[in-house]
């Protein structure tokens, strides 16, 4: 049974938000596939147990801040695994990692607090298996104020839409010429992040493609070493231009930014 259909039948609110139409392209491959598949939110049960029925093969564990009634809601299923705890509790959601290890698909259909989504997903990336998915469902809390988003600020409020949107940096990280650039646990394993109408959907997977500009985010090195190449003997000359005075270059804005986000607070 197509997973639209499996909505319909469980009267899932997924259905109404034409999510089955972003999912399907997603997963429609892999439903055959014995999975580890996570699912934050509950709530009536209607989605899990349609999830339940299109991974046949795959373990459906279900996490929910509220005591959920596994007879009254029919998740007495074989495949399902109920668990009552915060989706931003780091004990909690160190106790569900440890104990399935990984996931190949999370869903985020949890409390949609920007916070919350946040919060869980730095928690969780790092049991999402290569190639696996993170789904975060109505994202468009990130433009409410009642649920602690920011109508006001779109560009630098601290959403769940604007940490995914810089996390798309990800992506392209060894192409960032920032010598100064720190480390993030997320280079090297974003493969993709895609935006949809209330939905966002990361791509967890190796990603180590080098730079044809940059060399360990430096672009005077990288430029460096390829005219020196080509004529070794002006190796003094590209030493004071690129070593030097690209270099100085690249500080001053280095510090002309960083003392704007410093006057700006845009940490």
């Amino acid at each position: 049974m197509s997973l639209e259909k499996l909505f319909i039948k469980h009267k899932s609110d997924k259905f109404r938000h034409n999510y089955h139409e972003i999912y399907d392209p997603f997963l429609n491959k892999i439903k055959n596939k014995r999975l580890n598949i996570l699912e934050i939110g509950v709530s009536d049960g209607a989605s899990i147990k349609a999830w339940s029925e299109y991974f046949k093969k795959s373990v459906i564990v279900g996490i929910d801040i509220k005591k959920i009634d596994l007879k009254k809601k029919n998740l007495n299923r074989k495949n399902i695994h109920i668990y009552q705890g915060s989706q931003s509790d780091n004990v909690f959601i160190n106790f569900i990692i440890n104990k399935y290890k990984k996931f190949d698909i999370i869903i985020d259909d949890g409390s949609h607090y920007p916070a919350d989504v946040i919060r869980s997903f730095k928690l969780l990336f790092k049991s999402l298996s290569l190639k696996g998915l993170y789904f975060i469902e109505d994202t468009q809390t990130s433009y409410n104020h009642f649920f602690g988003g920011n109508p006001f600020d779109l560009k630098y409020s601290n959403t769940q839409i604007n940490f995914f949107k810089n996390l798309a940096d990800k992506i392209n990280y060894k192409e960032i010429a920032n010598p100064f650039k720190s480390k993030s646990v997320y280079d090297g394993l974003i493969k993709s992040v895609s935006f949809f109408h209330n939905m966002i959907v990361i791509r967890k997977d190796i990603n180590n493609i080098e730079s044809n500009l940059v060399l360990n985010n430096s672009y005077e090195n990288k430029r460096f070493l390829t005219k020196l190449k080509r004529n070794p003997e002006k190796k003094f000359q590209y030493f004071l231009k690129y070593k030097i005075i690209f270099k100085l270059y690249t500080l001053t804005l280095y510090l002309f930014n960083l003392l704007k986000k410093i006057i700006l607070l845009r940490f």
